[in-house]
């Protein structure tokens, strides 16, 4: 986990390549959007029980278990937060279960910074 747990950021990025969270740390900091990123979910854990993001950034393929199934856990404890499953494995069943699980947004890796964008301006970001 980067730093200390920062208060009140907008997006949590949860993703073990470190490359990723830079590049959509950066992109989502032109926007304006505050963001934390942690590299495992129960790091994500952790600063949920401190900070409560509007959007979380959520990798699928995780060192300690799959992002989809941490998605109950976000969507009971946080239902306000929005959820964008960004993995390189985004085959149309992969998409369909990942809905089903209530993520918001699903975007395919390697993903564009028009797309990133886009994902934000649909969230009011």
């Amino acid at each position: 986990m980067n730093n200390q747990i920062s208060q009140n950021i907008a997006a949590l990025i949860i993703d073990d390549e470190i490359d990723i969270c830079y590049l959509l740390g950066s992109l989502l900091n032109k926007r304006q959007v505050k963001t934390e990123y942690v590299n495992t979910l129960k790091d994500a854990a952790n600063v949920l029980k401190v900070n409560n993001p509007e959007i979380i950034f959520l990798d699928n393929h995780l060192p300690d278990g799959m992002g989809i199934n941490f998605v109950g856990y976000i969507k009971k404890f946080y239902p306000l937060t929005k959820i964008v499953m960004i993995t390189a494995f985004d085959t149309v069943s992969d998409k369909q279960k990942a809905f089903k699980e209530g993520v918001d947004y699903f975007i395919g890796k390697p993903f564009s910074k028009e797309k990133v964008n886009a994902v934000m301006e649909n969230l009011g970001h």
